[in-house]
C-alpha cells in the first residue's frame, strides 16, 4: 500500500461511512452519499449506470487512481410477505440493486482498473451478520443481499490474490447508527440487547477500526477474511 492511499469509500454521509473516513484520516478518501458535499460524491446506487458513473467520477477526483475500495453503501427497508406481490417484488429488486449489485459493479471496476496499472488494491467490504443468522422475515432480501457481498468477497479473493488483488468482508451486528436505532425501537430494544452477550450493540467507531486496517494494514495472507464485530451474538 502506498504512504498516501486513494480511497472511495460508498455510504458515507452518515453512521459507518462516516466513521470510516474519520478513521481514515491520513489517507486520500473520497466518501459517496445521496448527496454531494466537499469529500463527497453523489449517486443514487439504485439506478442503473450509477455505480459507473461513481467510480469515473472518483477516479477523477483522485487523478486517475484508486488504491482502496470500501464498498459501505446499504439499505434496511422492510418488505412484509404479505405485501401484494408487485410491491414485494420491487423492494427485493431494490436492495438486491443497492446493496448487492452495485457493489459488485465496483468490485468490478476496481479489478479491472489495477489489472489495467499492474498494481495491487484492496476491497474491503462491509456485509452483515444477516449474511449468516439471516433477518426478521420483513428482510429476506436483506440477509441475501448480504450473503451475497460475502460470498463475492470471498471470489475475488481467491480469484485475484496473485495479481495483488486482496477483498476482505466485515460484518456487523447491529451498530448504533440511524438505522439500527430505528430498527431497535421498532422490535423492543431491550429484548434485542438482551440476545447481545456483550450487552450493547457496537459503536460505528469500533466498525471503522476494523475497516482501516483491513484497508491499510492487514497481512496480504488475510485476503478473504470475513470479520465479524457483533458482541458475540453470533458466532461461527
Amino acid at each position: 500500500m502506498s504512504e498516501h492511499p486513494h480511497i472511495l469509500v460508498t455510504g458515507s454521509s452518515r453512521g459507518i461511512g462516516a466513521s470510516i473516513l474519520t478513521a481514515l484520516a491520513g489517507a486520500r478518501a473520497i466518501g459517496h452519499g445521496t448527496t454531494a458535499a466537499a469529500d463527497r460524491l453523489a449517486a443514487d446506487l439504485a439506478q442503473p449506470g450509477a455505480a459507473a458513473r461513481l467510480w469515473a467520477e472518483a477516479l477523477d477526483r483522485l487523478d486517475g487512481r484508486i488504491d482502496v475500495l470500501v464498498n459501505n453503501a446499504g439499505i434496511f427497508e422492510a418488505t412484509p410477505l404479505d405485501c401484494d406481490d408487485a410491491e414485494w417484488l420491487a423492494g427485493w429488486e431494490r436492495t438486491m440493486r443497492v446493496n448487492l449489485t452495485a457493489s459488485a459493479e465496483l468490485c468490478r471496476l476496481a479489478v479491472r482498473h489495477w489489472q489495467q496499472r499492474g498494481t495491487s488494491g484492496r476491497i474491503v467490504n462491509i456485509a452483515s451478520r444477516a449474511a449468516y443468522r439471516g433477518d426478521s422475515p420483513a428482510h429476506w432480501h436483506y440477509a441475501a443481499s448480504k450473503a451475497g457481498m460475502v460470498a463475492m468477497t470471498k471470489t475475488i479473493a481467491r480469484g485475484y490474490a496473485r495479481e495483488g488483488i486482496l477483498a476482505f468482508a466485515v460484518c456487523p451486528g447491529f451498530t448504533m447508527t440511524g438505522m439500527a436505532e430505528d430498527y431497535l425501537a421498532s422490535r423492543g430494544g431491550d429484548t434485542l440487547l438482551a440476545d447481545i452477550p456483550l450487552g450493547r450493540v457496537a459503536d460505528p467507531a469500533e466498525v471503522a477500526e476494523a475497516v482501516r486496517f483491513l484497508a491499510l494494514d492487514a497481512p496480504p495472507s488475510m485476503t478473504g477474511a470475513v470479520l465479524d464485530i457483533n458482541g458475540a451474538s453470533y458466532v461461527r
